[in-house]
């Protein structure tokens, strides 16, 4: 299994966020999932990669631009994990969302919800929803988890149902 994660490129962040990142890289690689990432060196994007290439994952795929970058990640990729960042990583998840939404990538969107990062982000999708600008089913394609060990669970987890989200995206 492939798993794509996003996350920060910042190193000024809490350490928790930086240990949670190595937690998750170490624990993928120890699954035998292989990670693939926006290859930054720095952040939490380091931390993961660090931990990743410390258990064996070291292949490294170049593209000339963000957006083939992106496209190369999802289709390479059986579920998306994202970690605490700022607004690139904010964009990179929900474009899996979307994604997910019209049905042009059926695996999980887990978001790890380190030191409640995420919490806002919530709240902002419950209000779309409470607005009607996005379906109170729809809250089906992402998972919300708080470690990284709960993000291995998910992985695990054989009953992941195969919604077509496309036949409900009409509001």
């Amino acid at each position: 299994m492939t798993i794509c994660v996003f996350a920060s490129s910042s190193s000024r962040v809490n350490s928790e966020f930086g240990l949670a990142a190595a937690k998750l890289g170490s624990l993928l690689a120890q699954s035998g999932m292989d990670v693939v990432y926006g290859g930054g060196g720095i952040g939490l994007m380091g931390k993961l990669a660090d931990a990743v290439i410390e258990n064996g994952l070291t292949d490294m795929i170049i593209t000339p631009d963000m957006g083939e970058r992106k496209k190369t990640l999802f289709s390479m990729s059986d579920a998306v994990v994202a970690l605490p960042g700022g607004v690139g990583t904010l964009e990179e998840l929900t474009e899996a969302i979307t994604l997910k939404q019209l049905s042009l990538f059926d695996g999980p969107v887990i978001i790890l919800n380190t030191l409640g990062f995420y919490r806002s982000f919530f709240d902002f999708l419950e209000n779309m929803i409470d607005a009607h600008f996005l379906r109170r089913e729809h809250k089906g394609i992402w998972e919300i988890v708080n470690t990284p060990e709960e993000v291995i669970s998910v992985l695990n987890r054989k009953d992941r149902g195969n919604e077509e989200w496309r036949k409900i995206a009409k509001i």
